[in-house]
Formats: C-alpha cells, structure tokens, sequence
C-alpha cells in the first residue's frame, strides 16, 4: 500500500512539472531527432549538460523500484521484471510528451523519453534486485520451521502443547490437484 501511495505523490509530482504551461517568449522546435539535444547540451559546457542529462534521468528514475514495490512479487524473473519496469517507465514518459504537445511553451522531446526511460533502468538495476533478495533473505529467516519432537522423549511425557506443535508441522503446504485434459 505504501508503494501505491507513493507512487501516486510522485506521478503527482512528475504531471506538475512537466505540465504546467510555460510563460516563455519563443519555444524551441519539437526535437523528433535522437540524441540532438543531447548533443547540443553537450555543447553547452560539462556543467549543464550534467545537469540538463541528470534532470532527464532523474526525472522519473523512483518508478524504477516504486513500480516493483506496488508489483509487490518477491519470487519472479529479474529481467521479466525489468522489461515491465522499463516498458511501463517508457510508456509514461510517452504518455507525459504527447501531453505536453498541448500545453503553452512545452514541446516534444525524443531525448526526454530515452532519459527517462534509461533512468528507470537504471533505478531498477540499482535498486530492485538487491532489495528483492534481502526480502527473501528475511523472509526465509522468519519462515524456518521450528525444531517439533516427532515423538514422547524419554523421561518426559508427551503433553498437549507437544501434540499441538507437531500437528501443525505435519500439515504442510495445501495440496493441488493436477490439470487433466478434457477426454476426446
């Protein structure tokens, strides 16, 4: 729940920065070229292409591991995870462009959805797997079976409390019933 909750606080916050109109002069033209604007923030000096490249990737870089967060499966392929993770990031960069294309003083940047895209993959890479195995590292510690006596131990009667452990222990996981195929 506290991943859908903060998720919904940063789209919030990623919707009002980008989509609010801009009281500017003159804007520049749609960028539909790869890596142009990359170039030319290149051009400018180290400082500002640092952090004119920095803000794209930081821009929507927490979807990375919030979009796993409210996925909430610690048991699942890393690189299936990943291509969700990046696809949705991709899609949402995509969605907030095409968004753009109707507000005063914004306009389409292709160098704006690589960023972003490439700053949710690497906020996932960073992040996700890590945390993902530390969970199940906890969550393996919790779930270890304690020590039940399989029987009365010499010199001590077995009592109710003995009887109730091993009960519990010998249930097990439920069973499931195979599929079969429909008879011809």
């Amino acid at each position: 729940m506290a991943g859908f909750v903060l998720l919904l606080l940063h789209l919030m916050l990623v919707g009002w920065l980008t989509l609010r109109p801009l009281d500017v002069m003159w804007v520049n033209a749609a960028n539909l070229t790869p890596f142009a604007g990359i170039k030319a923030d290149l051009a400018l000096g180290p400082v500002q292409a640092a952090r004119r490249i920095g803000e794209g990737l930081l821009l929507l870089a927490p979807l990375g591991v919030l979009l796993p967060m409210v996925d909430g499966r610690l048991f699942v392929a890393g690189w299936a995870s990943m291509a969700r993770t990046v696809t949705a990031g991709a899609m949402i960069s995509l969605g907030i462009e095409l968004l753009q294309t109707g507000v005063p003083g914004r306009v389409v940047d292709v160098d704006t959805l690589l960023l972003n895209t490439a700053g949710v993959a690497l906020a996932h890479l960073a992040v996700v797997p890590a945390g993902r195995a530390r969970l199940r590292r906890a969550r393996r510690t919790r779930t270890v079976p304690r020590r039940v006596p399989r029987g009365p131990h010499p010199g001590r009667p077995e009592n109710e409390s003995d009887t109730v452990a091993r009960d519990e222990a010998l249930q097990g996981t439920t069973p499931t019933i195979p599929r079969v195929g429909i008879a011809p």
